[in-house]
């Protein structure tokens, strides 16, 4: 099992800082486990932390007007949330809550500012990572606003393909999917309408179920097909 300063390497707002200063970040910050189902973060309160995945996985959610919960994107192992409180000094945007056992490296406030202060390509991978992020949310509005029903689960698919698919041989394969109701509400449908669209999807070839895990036969395919 690799130690936190090793992990921290994997991060992308921090993967080109050497070791020495990895091992610095490791002192400043601290780790802490959440069971499945938990609440990390709720909407409009304070925001006082970085969160960085260790292991584990989270859905990013808003409640709509309507009181229906709407998934704006799930994070796994790597990834980080948490940033945008801590830079515009606001409360936070959207409510976290941990799929699955989850364990997290928590950066304080100030002491994440500082870093960005003193670490000028934290701050340039930070801000590729927001573009990274921001891009892909402009893809899903588009989609949600402008596609079909089968339009909006394949762009969901998509997605998850990017965060959490293994790629081979031209194949892309999603473990450990989130739930169809989940599922439906990041694609703003029914939970029917996605089991629908997914069997529809495998009688015609682009993708095969299997329980928790979808594979898409030719990811190159649906991609062109559907974004």
């Amino acid at each position: 099992m690799m130690n936190t300063s090793e992990f921290l390497s994997f991060v992308p707002i921090f993967s080109e800082l050497p070791t020495d200063e990895l091992i610095k970040i490791e002192k400043i910050g601290s780790k802490k486990k959440y069971l499945k189902n938990e609440i990390i973060l709720k909407e409009d309160e304070a925001g006082t932390a970085l969160f960085v995945i260790v292991s584990g996985k989270v859905k990013v959610a808003r409640t709509s007007a309507d009181g229906k919960e709407v998934i704006l994107t799930i994070l796994c192992e790597n990834d980080f949330f948490g940033e945008m409180a801590i830079l515009d000094g606001q409360t936070r945007s959207a409510t976290v809550i941990a799929m699955e056992d989850t364990e997290l490296f928590i950066i304080q406030r100030n002491d994440f500012l500082n870093l960005l202060s003193t670490h000028p390509e934290v701050s340039i991978a930070l801000l590729q990572e927001l573009t990274k992020r921001l891009r892909a949310a402009d893809v899903k509005i588009k989609a949600l606003s402008l596609k079909d029903a089968e339009g909006k689960v394949a762009t969901v698919l998509l997605q998850l393909a990017d965060d959490i698919g293994k790629i081979k041989h031209g194949q892309v394969e999603l473990e450990n999917l989130p739930n169809q109701q989940d599922l439906a509400n990041m694609a703003g449908t029914s939970r029917e309408t996605i089991s629908r669209t997914l069997h529809a999807f495998a009688k015609k070839g682009l993708i095969e179920i299997d329980g928790s895990k979808i594979r898409i036969i030719d990811y190159e395919k649906f991609k062109e097909l559907y974004s």
